[in-house]
């Protein structure tokens, strides 16, 4: 659930031992600071930028956040970069409130800024997206992603480190050969624990536009990455080449009439992906029934109502995120205003309709003139696929009940984020009297906007992304 009987939910500090009891459902909430925050060498929290919470640099800002398989691991990708996973605490009998709680695991650089001499283009080192492949021994695997190169990262701990070898002393050093007298036996020491993260593969080369989503197979063995108007199938063990299965490009340039905007293998049907267009269209293809899958099995896209057509429409009406739901049953995207559930036998329309924030269709002219009516903002499921999420600006995020039709607004925010304080439901003032728990649509600051969210695959705690700020929050059972 995501709302009590009153429609209030109450959001409690995870830190607090005892919550009081609101409804069958009491709610907390966690923040955790940004990477550029974080002292790598000791993994903890450099104090000295929190005296200024606004403090932030573009390189800061979170890009992209993922749960893994399992919810223990959560990743964040930043514009700088780089890439921090946070782990969860395991449960412990002195403390069992804690468990929950996300703490830094690892943090790496995982691309660089680059240069194309080629073409005299900057490639940025922006994580565009992050996605965990399934655990199959003690280390852990993600694949990343700029605008240009997927990587392949294997993240594992390390408690022991080798001494006593023949040919070199303990700084590394070769020795002379000469002053070897007896031979040893190589022994392994324990020592702190260390994660190490390292890239195991580099996918390079393989598109001429800026990627924007990667998916991984339900075979494991390959992924595919997406750019604007090609669709490439990426074998996990081969870097060289990947296989070419849509291609939009029109031979005249000029005759461009849509690009893709997201791409997403079926989470069991390892033939069947979906990719989203500019133009508000879902088209789902089937890789058995050729090689290149230009020509779509199904195609999914809601006639437009005349009456409401403006200068607006076709920017408003572009797929910014394209997602399966667990079963496999339905398709959910995300619009500039809307969020929609599909039926994938149902083509003709969407199943189910949710406005996000129908308050901004009248401030389309002033979102297009500062840009902000081109932000592509991302949704999920919950575990049970019962509950949506997506975000909206002045750090508010939406939650729509699929089963109760009920929906809460949320803001996630340092001013809201004292302990033991009850992060209240955000109502928008559209016209004339405001209520006093009310906000002036007029007020709404669109620099702050929740743009990337993450929900646990199992249970209801989710993560979501506030510019430089990472939070996280949890719905927990008394």
């Amino acid at each position: 659930e995501t709302a009590s009987e009153s429609g209030s939910p109450a959001w409690r500090t995870l830190r607090s031992s005892c919550a009081t009891r609101q409804s069958d459902h009491t709610h907390f909430f966690h923040v955790i600071v940004p990477s550029s925050y974080l002292d790598t060498d000791t993994r903890k929290i450099n104090s000295s930028f929190l005296r200024d919470h606004n403090y932030a640099t573009e390189a800061d800002i979170i890009s992209t956040v993922e749960f893994n398989a399992t919810g223990e691991l959560l990743a964040t990708g930043d514009k700088g970069g780089r890439v921090v996973v946070f782990q969860r605490e395991q449960e412990s009998k002195n403390q069992p409130h804690r468990r929950g709680e996300y703490n830094v695991y690892s943090t790496f650089q995982s691309h660089e800024p680059e240069f194309d001499y080629l073409k005299s283009l900057e490639i940025e080192e922006k994580i565009n997206k992050i996605r965990w492949l399934p655990q199959q021994n003690a280390a852990y695997f993600l694949l990343s992603t700029n605008d240009k190169t997927v990587k392949l990262w294997k993240i594992s701990e390390r408690d022991k480190r080798p001494e006593g070898y023949n040919l070199k002393d303990e700084d590394g050093r070769i020795r002379d050969p000469t002053t070897i007298t007896a031979l040893r036996v190589p022994v392994l020491r324990p020592m702190d624990l260390m994660v190490e993260a390292t890239a195991r593969r580099i996918f390079a080369n393989g598109h001429t536009y800026h990627i924007n989503s990667i998916s991984v197979n339900s075979d494991y063995e390959t992924y595919m990455s997406t750019d604007d108007l090609r669709i490439n199938l990426w074998n996990l063990e081969i870097t060289n080449r990947s296989f070419n299965i849509v291609d939009i490009k029109p031979a005249n340039m000029e005759d461009l009439t849509e690009v893709i905007t997201a791409a997403e293998f079926h989470p069991s049907h390892c033939n069947t992906f979906v990719y989203s267009s500019s133009k508000g269209s879902v088209r789902l293809c089937d890789m058995r029934a050729s090689a290149l899958c230009d020509n779509h099995c199904k195609f999914f896209e809601e006639p437009e109502d005349p009456n409401n057509r403006s200068f607006f429409s076709e920017i408003i009406s572009s797929i910014s995120d394209v997602k399966f739901s667990h079963n496999g049953r339905y398709l959910m995207t995300r619009d500039y205003l809307t969020v929609k559930v599909w039926d994938l036998n149902m083509e003709n329309k969407p199943l189910e309709t949710y406005q996000v924030h129908d308050y901004l269709r009248s401030k389309l002219c002033s979102l297009y003139e500062n840009d902000c009516i081109f932000d592509k903002f991302e949704c999920v499921w919950n575990g049970s696929d019962s509950v949506i999420m997506t975000g909206s600006y002045n750090n508010f995020f939406r939650m729509f009940d699929r089963n109760t039709k009920r929906d809460v607004t949320l803001e996630a925010s340092r001013e809201n984020s004292k302990p033991r304080a009850i992060l209240k439901p955000r109502k928008v003032c559209v016209g004339g009297k405001r209520r006093k728990d009310e906000i002036s649509v007029d007020s709404l600051d669109f620099s702050k906007k929740i743009l990337h969210t993450a929900w646990h695959p199992s249970e209801n705690i989710i993560a979501v992304a506030a510019t430089n700020n990472l939070y996280i929050f949890q719905d927990k059972v008394n």
